[in-house]
């Protein structure tokens, strides 16, 4: 277990920076880090547990001696049925109870320290924006945020064409404008454009963290999965990238014939 004062959160975004940060490590452990958290969930070890930290790290571990547990406990025995099933569906298993934990902890944090119905709700809907771990780990949240996107690209398409169709309605008196004027306006559908591309593509989520697209930051594609990935979740630079023919993200790199 991860050593240091035990951490309390006492605050609704103290509660759900702690939240975040013990779910970024959950993520790490079943997609970038899947083949170390496969090789340490051995079925011939006892009851094992994964945790999730604040700090974003995660370990596999035997559950909490003391009685009760300081925490609520994660799921016992994940490594039990590691071999018993298809990989995929074994991971997703631990996603679920994974997700289970953490709103557990989240809500045993809110109860000890006293909120009340209006913090509870607001907690729940601060946790509820993000994916869970099981839509991350399935690619339930990327199909998620395709259709939104379509959805938001199909609807910026629709106003822009009633707009078009106002604008060509318009008298023709408008085309003695400036050559300056025209250079503005051309500017600004540019930015428009620009707008809406970053919109459709908000809805991206990082395969690894399972955080929104931004356009500040370097992504890259896994040729084999087609999941997005931050560069720095997969530890690939854009310089790096350049000489990449074909990507393959961890969880593709490290398929292969289970023994």
């Amino acid at each position: 277990m991860e050593g240091g004062a035990p951490y309390n959160p006492r605050t609704v975004e103290e509660v759900f920076r702690d939240f975040k940060g013990r779910r970024a490590g959950m993520i790490k452990a079943l997609t970038t880090d899947v083949e170390e958290f496969y090789q340490q969930c051995d079925p011939g070890k006892e009851n094992l547990c994964l945790y999730g930290f604040p700090s974003e790290q995660w370990e596999v571990n035997l559950p909490a001696e003391e009685v009760p547990p300081e925490l609520p406990e994660p799921a016992l025995g994940i490594n039990f049925a590691r071999d018993g099933m298809q990989e995929k569906d074994w991971l997703s298993l631990v996603a679920v109870h994974s997700d289970a934990w953490l709103l557990a902890v989240a809500f045993y944090f809110g109860a000890r320290f006293g909120f009340d119905k209006a913090d509870r709700k607001r907690l729940f809907n601060m946790i509820n924006d993000l994916p869970t771990i099981f839509e991350v780990v399935t690619g339930l949240a990327k199909k998620q945020g395709q259709v939104q996107g379509k959805e938001k690209s199909s609807v910026s398409n629709h106003s822009s064409n009633k707009s078009k169709s106002k604008r060509g309605s318009e008298s023709q008196g408008k085309y003695s404008k400036s050559m300056q004027s025209k250079d503005e306006d051309e500017d600004e559908d540019e930015e428009g454009l620009e707008e809406e591309d970053e919109e459709e593509h908000g809805e991206t989520l990082c395969g690894a963290c399972g955080e929104n697209y931004a356009a500040d930051e370097f992504w890259i594609c896994c040729d084999i999965c087609e999941k997005w990935f931050h560069g720095k979740c997969v530890k690939i630079t854009p310089a790096k990238a350049e000489h990449i023919k074909q990507y393959k993200c961890p969880s593709c790199s490290n398929k292969r014939a289970r023994p």
